[in-house]
C-alpha cells in the first residue's frame, strides 16, 4: 500500500511552501488541505494542539510539526533527491544556515506587519544586516545552488523566505533585495528560482500580492 501523504497549510506561507517544494523535488504524491488562518480545522487543532500552526505534514496517520523538522523528515524516509550533505561536518554547517534563516524569517514579518516609515526604516535596516551575513559568510561563490547544482536543504528554507521578502518588497514600493548590494545572494535566488520544479511550484507573484495586500487590511 502507497504511503498517506497529506499537508495541511496555507498557500502563500513560506513554511508551507518548504515543505510542498520538497515533496515535489522528491516526486513524492500528497493531498493537500488548505487551512483558513481564521477558522482553522479541527484537524489542525488536533494535530497541531500546542501551537495550533501550520504546516503539519500528516504520514500514514501520524502528525509532523514544524516545518524544517517536516522537511528532514522527508529526506530520512524519501531517500531519492537528497538534500542534507553525507558528510557529518558540511551537515551540521547545513543545519546552522538552515537555523540562522530561521532567526530571519520573524524580522521579514516585522517587516510585513510595520506601519510607520521610522519603524519600517529600522526593520529593513535589521534584514539587511541578516542579508550581508548571508552575501558573505555563507554563498559559495563557485556554487549556482548551496547544493552545488541541486537544491539541497539551506536552499530550501531560503528560497521561500525570499520569495515572501520580495513579495513584500513591491507592496512596500521600496527594493530590499538590491543587486548592488547583495550581488551573490540575488543570483543564487535567480539560479533557485530556474530549477524547473521550484520554479513551476512557487505562488504566483500577483497572486501573492493582492493576497497579501488584503491580508494586511484584515
Amino acid at each position: 500500500m502507497a504511503d498517506q501523504v497529506k499537508i495541511h497549510g496555507f498557500w502563500y506561507s513560506p513554511f508551507t511552501l518548504r515543505v510542498v517544494l520538497t515533496l515535489k523535488l522528491k516526486g513524492i504524491p500528497y493531498e493537500n488541505i488548505e487551512e483558513d488562518r481564521f477558522n482553522k480545522s479541527p484537524q489542525l487543532l488536533q494535530y497541531n494542539p500546542v501551537h495550533k500552526k501550520t504546516p503539519v505534514l500528516v504520514h500514514d496517520g501520524k502528525p509532523l510539526r514544524e516545518s524544517m523538522i517536516i522537511v528532514e523528515y522527508i529526506d530520512e524516509i524519501w531517500p531519492q533527491y537528497p538534500l542534507l550533505p553525507v558528510d557529518p561536518f558540511e551537515r551540521a554547517q547545513a543545519r546552522f544556515w538552515v537555523k540562522y534563516v530561521d532567526d530571519i524569517i520573524p524580522v521579514v514579518g516585522a517587516l510585513f506587519r510595520s506601519g510607520g516609515d521610522e519603524e519600517r526604516k529600522n526593520i529593513i535596516a535589521k534584514i539587511w544586516e541578516h542579508l550581508k551575513v548571508v552575501e558573505e559568510q555563507c554563498i559559495d561563490y563557485e556554487k549556482k545552488l548551496f547544493g552545488g547544482d541541486t537544491v539541497n536543504i539551506v536552499d530550501i528554507a531560503l528560497g521561500p523566505t525570499i520569495k515572501f521578502l520580495v513579495t513584500i518588497e513591491d507592496i512596500i514600493e521600496f527594493k530590499i533585495l538590491q543587486a548592488e548590494k547583495f550581488p551573490h545572494l540575488h543570483t543564487w535566488f535567480d539560479n533557485f528560482k530556474n530549477v524547473p520544479v521550484i520554479g513551476e511550484n512557487l505562488p504566483d507573484h500577483e497572486k501573492l500580492i493582492a493576497f497579501l495586500k488584503a491580508l494586511i487590511q484584515k
